[in-house]
């Protein structure tokens, strides 16, 4: 079964849940900016959320399968439409053999997620799919590509939807103390919680960079760092004082200060905010940030439970002739019957 790339936006990739237990030998996990978009595809799909997708940073491009298939657009919310008729957000989808996918640019958040039923079949490498840009492993997805998937199991399952969260709008980011965070003034600390930040557009795989009005965020005297193991989530600090939080591509290691820690349930909203979004960091000590942790499987449990079957008005389905209405048979003469 073939995914044909017809056209494909300027930062397309293959992505998974990454490579662990690489990070003593200098490569990151990588994998899916926002995770959490491959679990709500797993949820919609009834697919297992290590399956890799196409993840889509800012625009999509246009695709066809030659067989039919489930999919699922989580993540960013972007216009796409299945040869004219509207594919709605976090929501599964027939795509029938030969019908033409377009996805155009993001509305609300940065990377959106094309998930298919069968996942993505491309060769392992080190354990993952994931393409891992500052590593050079894999690339970019390039149009007049060939995308090999697995077959559908179930590609006549109805579809079904997914409420949306608010993480694609910025917001408030909990965060929680680091091995580093003393090195600052508690004044410093305390001013880092009360600036108002935009997501700057300055950022990628590796990290996004926050701006903010006034003097940056500065370490109390002249104190020498290690550089030491940093993990996305980190909130780092450049010699200036600018702050950046690391995502799914950082190095493995960094002798700038950090501030503190994104913790992960936010991780995602540092993702999805688009340029220009607004941003406010509350401090959580230790134990109230472990609170909040989630193990995965949980998150996928709690999110099939909250799909629901999708409604569909018979004015809006294109093909709606090819489906079985009726089920059993009638001799015909039912209502002198009766």
């Amino acid at each position: 079964m073939m995914l044909t790339v017809h056209d494909a936006g300027p930062s397309v990739t293959i992505q998974d849940l990454g490579r662990p237990g690489w990070t003593a030998r200098g490569l990151s996990q990588g994998g899916a900016v926002d995770r959490l978009a491959l679990f709500e595809a797993a949820a919609l799909l009834g697919a297992d959320p290590a399956q890799a997708v196409l993840e889509l940073m800012g625009f999509g491009g246009s695709f066809s399968s030659d067989h039919d298939t489930r999919i699922a657009l989580t993540g960013a919310v972007m216009q796409a439409n299945i040869d004219g008729m509207p594919v709605a957000h976090n929501t599964s989808q027939l795509l029938r053999a030969g019908q033409r996918l377009t996805i155009g640019g993001a509305r609300q958040g940065v990377y959106g997620y094309l998930a298919f039923a069968g996942g993505i079949q491309t060769p392992s490498i080190m354990g993952s799919r994931a393409a891992h840009l500052t590593a050079g492993i894999g690339g970019l997805v390039q149009s007049g590509d060939n995308i090999a998937l697995r077959i559908d199991p179930d590609p006549l399952a109805g579809p079904v939807t997914l409420p949306s969260d608010d993480r694609l709008g910025g917001g408030t980011i909990r965060v929680m103390p680091g091995p580093q965070t003393d090195y600052f003034a508690p004044d410093t600390l305390a001013r880092f919680a009360e600036t108002a930040f935009l997501r700057s557009p300055r950022g990628n795989r590796q990290g996004a960079r926050l701006d903010c009005d006034g003097p940056g965020f500065m370490m109390a005297g002249a104190i020498n760092i290690a550089s030491d193991l940093v993990l996305p989530g980190d909130l780092q600090m450049t010699g200036d004082g600018v702050p950046y939080v690391l995502l799914a591509e950082c190095q493995t290691i960094g002798g700038y200060p950090r501030i503190g820690t994104v913790i992960p349930a936010d991780l995602p909203k540092i993702a999805q905010a688009m340029p220009g979004a607004p941003l406010r960091f509350a401090w959580l000590d230790i134990p109230d940030a472990d609170a909040t942790f989630e193990p995965e499987p949980a998150t996928l449990q709690k999110l099939r439970r909250a799909c629901t079957a999708m409604r569909r008005d018979p004015h809006e389905v294109a093909d709606l002739l090819s489906y079985q209405l009726i089920s059993g048979m009638t001799r015909g003469d039912d209502l002198e019957r009766s």
